[in-house]
């Protein structure tokens, strides 16, 4: 008799998943519904009485001691139950059971957008968001059922959510698996719906949910809250909420980084002499000195008046571009003055020099150099 092991081309200390993989590999090639001829069904014989060998732990220890392979009511059809599992699945002729499927569903997760001040972005903010979800019917508290109902035993599938039905195939009549039309698979049948949420387990309705918008956003960001979104079907588990931000533009600061940016415009006069001067920072007054001669592309810069980084706690600073304003009307007086001054500085006269871009781009170029 052809040792076993050669017949399916596995050595003596293959494993059992192997072996099974081997048969399955040679039923297919030799199954006469898919190779006629006598010579692959006389082999298909010999790999399938090996495996029905081989493919039981028991019997397999018995023929490796060189005992009867046969002894202790080997049934001889575990080859034939593999070929129905490698023709047609687990679901055909005794595979695995299926199971019924829960109608409980996790939520959808939902999106809502928020806009925030430059202001709030400095320290953070709290807000009270209003989110159009589904929330648990309070009628029936997720059960789908009308008051004083529950869910029934399915009559056509007898609770496993899936029915049999015989097919025809290459190896003859066959039996498949497939879910239960009347309950769609749940193996339980609402037959009294909930008249608040039509037998869903859920509404859908408006609700407040509180966030804490930590400091540092950025247009952009998604917040993740886990949990705050719908409610599943069947009172089934929350799905996430996300809150996308959107930071308004301010009229005055704008934003690079940590660092907050702003035009100082200063009068010529002061350029000239200096000053002290306050401006309003987005979280109270900030003092600034201009030493005399400051010009125009100048940076100022007050540490810690920035915004505060979202995974920090050091904020960053509060730089100022000084631009000088040139006088566009002058009285007779004034003008007098300035052209005394003129006189007496004896300033240089008007001189081609290589182009040099507007205030913005100096400024800005200033700025990152700092």
């Amino acid at each position: 008799m052809a040792d076993h092991y050669e017949v399916l081309g596995v050595s003596r200390d293959a494993s059992q998943d192997e072996i099974k993989k081997a048969y399955r590999k040679l039923a297919r090639q030799l199954h006469p519904d898919v190779n006629p001829s006598e010579e692959a069904s006389e082999r298909f014989k010999l790999v399938t009485h090996a495996y029905d060998v081989l493919g039981d732990e028991e019997s397999r220890r018995r023929y490796d001691m060189g005992g009867d392979e046969h002894a202790g009511g080997f049934s001889g059809f575990g080859g034939f139950g593999d070929i129905f599992e490698t023709f047609f699945g687990a679901g055909a002729g005794g595979g695995r059971q299926a199971r019924p499927r829960s109608r409980r569903e996790r939520g959808e997760d939902a999106l809502v957008r928020v806009t925030m001040d430059l202001g709030d972005v400095v320290f953070g903010a709290h807000r009270d968001i209003e989110v159009d979800t589904a929330v648990l019917c309070e009628t029936c508290q997720g059960s789908c059922c009308a008051p004083g109902t529950s869910p029934v035993t399915c009559d056509v599938c007898g609770g496993s959510g899936h029915v049999q039905r015989q097919v025809r195939s290459l190896l003859g009549n066959v039996i498949t698996t497939q879910p239960c039309g009347t309950c769609e698979g749940f193996g339980t049948v609402i037959e009294v719906p909930c008249g608040g949420c039509a037998g869903q387990g859920r509404v859908r309705t408006r609700r407040t949910v509180s966030l804490d918008i930590p400091a540092g956003v950025e247009t952009g960001l998604r917040l993740q809250l886990p949990g705050s979104g719908a409610v599943g079907r069947a009172g089934g588990p929350n799905g996430d909420l996300y809150v996308e931000v959107t930071v308004a533009p301010h009229p005055v600061f704008s934003r690079e980084g940590d660092d907050l940016l702003a035009t100082l415009e200063v009068s010529m006069a002061d350029a000239i002499l200096g000053t002290t001067t306050s401006i309003d920072g987005l979280d109270g007054q900030v003092d600034l000195e201009l030493r005399a001669g400051v010009q125009s592309g100048d940076v100022l810069t007050i540490a810690g008046r920035g915004v505060t980084p979202l995974r920090g706690t050091q904020r960053g600073d509060l730089r100022v571009g000084v631009q000088v304003v040139t006088p566009t009307k002058l009285d007779s007086a004034q003008r007098k003055l300035i052209e005394d001054f003129a006189k007496k500085s004896k300033a240089p006269a008007p001189k081609l020099a290589q182009f040099q871009q507007g205030l913005f781009s100096k400024l800005r170029d200033r700025f990152r150099s700092h």
